[in-house]
């Protein structure tokens, strides 16, 4: 299968979550893989479709923003239900319980279940299966980029009224979260420990808007929280907007200077113009 990365991208407006918990230093087993495997109780060869995870009665949580588009019983996975995330179905077998109906609408971190002993995890991008491990990957990066951005729960977009905060960068979206996918955790890093440090100008710039913010009593109109610490609203759009262009475009800075990337769709003026305005890099 051919992988258009902008369509193999998950959003959620809801967040990610791994489907299960698993406690500190606990490893995930895999009783049985993916592809092809022998029968565990006759030793004959098949190819395994999904991956059997030891899940000894674990609660299972949505992973994503989705929908509950199947449930039922059949005589290899016994009590299942399948899970709409996007272009991908996600199908939890030998369930202990089944908390969600079909038509469901769910949202990450949401308790859909509780497995058996062991569960089945199956996945199928637009209709292929695929490696469940990889999906489990992506939602792990997922989670880790919106950690290291502080997002720990529903995204901007809901926190301030449910108006989107557009950048100048959104055409270029899906590329840049695929970079930040990729290099965002070195950038976090580098920033801690002073190895990178952003252009004077866009800390003055920072100031500047932060200063309009309290003058204007954008701050804290709303009771803040883990996803919107300063308790913005939708009247300070504008300059939660203002902030975002900034943030990407550091963050871009950092990928051209230390990986020579920037977004493929950008023209030879657009990399021009850029690169005018990038300080130089020790």
């Amino acid at each position: 299968m051919k992988k258009n990365y902008k369509d193999i991208l998950l959003e959620s407006e809801s967040g990610f979550m791994m489907p299960f918990p698993l406690e500190d230093q606990e490893e995930l087993q895999i009783s049985l893989g993916y592809g092809e495997q022998q029968h565990p109780e006759d030793g004959t060869p098949f190819k395994h479709q999904g991956v059997d995870l030891l899940t000894n009665g674990k609660p299972l949580y949505a992973m994503a923003s989705g929908m509950i588009i199947g449930a039922g019983h059949d005589s290899i996975h016994e009590d299942y239900i399948i899970a709409k995330y996007g272009k991908y179905e996600v199908k939890y077998g030998h369930l202990m319980e089944a908390y969600c109906p079909y038509g469901t609408v769910i949202k990450a971190g949401q308790k859909i279940g509780k497995s058996g002993p062991f569960l089945h995890l199956e996945v199928r991008f637009d209709g292929t299966t695929v490696d469940p491990m990889e999906f489990l990957s992506m939602i792990w990066a997922n989670i880790q980029q919106l950690a290291a951005m502080g997002i720990h729960s529903a995204p901007m977009v809901e926190k301030l009224g449910g108006k989107k905060v557009k950048t100048k960068y959104d055409k270029e979206q899906d590329e840049i979260l695929l970079m930040m996918m990729r290099w965002l955790p070195s950038y976090m890093n580098e920033l801690r420990t002073g190895s990178y440090a952003p252009p004077k100008r866009l800390k003055t710039m920072l100031r500047h808007i932060f200063s309009e913010a309290a003058e204007r009593n954008f701050l804290f109109e709303k009771l803040p929280d883990m996803g919107n610490p300063l308790g913005l609203t939708d009247s300070s759009l504008p300059l939660a907007e203002k902030i975002q262009n900034l943030l990407i475009e550091d963050f871009l800075g950092y990928s051209w200077l230390r990986y020579n990337a920037c977004p493929a769709s950008w023209s030879e003026t657009q990399k021009k113009n850029f690169l005018i305005k990038l300080p130089k890099m020790d």
